[in-house]
């Protein structure tokens, strides 16, 4: 299966999502729901809710990390590059003037794409690589990161509303049953989770906020950060730099996919092909 490579900042930033998660499911739960909203109709509502969005995003999560980002296949053959090593420039009949040569991988990569230097291989279309997924973010995993980075938001900001619900309009209990968890220290344990949770859902929402608002901005663009950063240094050299950029929405749905805007939500579609060259095309090249 593709994806989750062997790196151990990538592993341990997958084991720190999964115990962040529950422990945010268990404040939930136990210091917030079951004290603040029991014997009400909104605590089994809450409940359903938070976990519908727990689990949605260990779904897109889970997609993210094993799905295959789009590697470049290498050759069966060594390819001969000694034509490109002398400065002999070919034009493949079939006009793939933009594929280039990776000098790692040994083999010719489609336009768009980079070399991983974690992953090891070429990505098409790589936008970075991302050690909460332990794989690269590229052309076929792009639409599963994104939904990562949606429901981790939303879980935050649910968790942050409901906290600060507990704090707003607290439970009203009876004088016996305050002035006994008051004794057993029950509610100075319950603010620790509480404020512990707070800072937790401030931190991951506003993080995976600026980061999805940098994907959606890049698909928009047309631009990954690796061509922004090249198109910067063109300009800065005052090289011209072409690109034609395709209708937002067309950008859109090579992402997410080109069925009903609702499918977008779910992690249960592939997103299409951008439309360049197949994996097994390669240039009319000597092999």
């Amino acid at each position: 299966m593709a994806g989750c490579v062997r790196d151990p900042c990538g592993l341990l930033c997958i084991l720190l999502t999964y115990l962040s998660l529950g422990y945010s499911d268990y404040v939930i739960l136990r210091h917030v729901l079951l004290h603040s909203f029991s014997g009400s109709i909104w605590c089994p509502l809450h409940a359903i809710g938070f976990n519908l969005m727990v689990f949605m995003l260990l779904a897109c999560h889970t997609r993210a990390v094993f799905s295959d980002p789009g590697l470049v296949p290498l050759p069966e053959t060594a390819i001969d590059f000694s034509d490109l090593r002398s400065n002999t420039p070919r034009k493949s009949d079939r006009g793939n003037e933009d594929w280039t040569v990776c000098n790692r991988c040994e083999t010719y990569r489609p336009p768009r794409a980079h070399h991983c230097r974690i992953c090891h291989r070429c990505i098409r279309r790589m936008d970075h690589h991302c050690p909460w997924i332990n794989n690269c973010v590229g052309e076929l995993n792009q639409k599963y990161f994104i939904q990562f980075l949606f429901y981790t938001g939303l879980t935050s900001f649910y968790a942050m509303g409901l906290v600060l619900a507990t704090w707003l309009w607290p439970s009203r209990k009876g004088p016996e049953e305050a002035a006994e968890k008051e004794a057993t220290g029950h509610s100075h344990v319950q603010l620790a989770h509480c404020i512990l949770l707070l800072v937790e859902s401030v931190l991951f929402g506003l993080f995976v906020t600026v980061i999805f608002y940098d994907q959606i901005m890049s698909i928009i663009t047309d631009e990954t950060p690796i061509e922004q950063l090249r198109n910067r240094l063109l300009k800065e050299a005052n090289k011209e730099v072409i690109h034609t950029r395709k209708p937002k929405m067309a950008l859109l749905r090579e992402v997410f996919g080109r069925g009903y805007m609702i499918c977008w939500f779910f992690p249960c579609n592939n997103p299409p092909s951008s439309g360049g060259p197949a994996y097994s095309y390669l240039p009319d090249y000597d092999v």
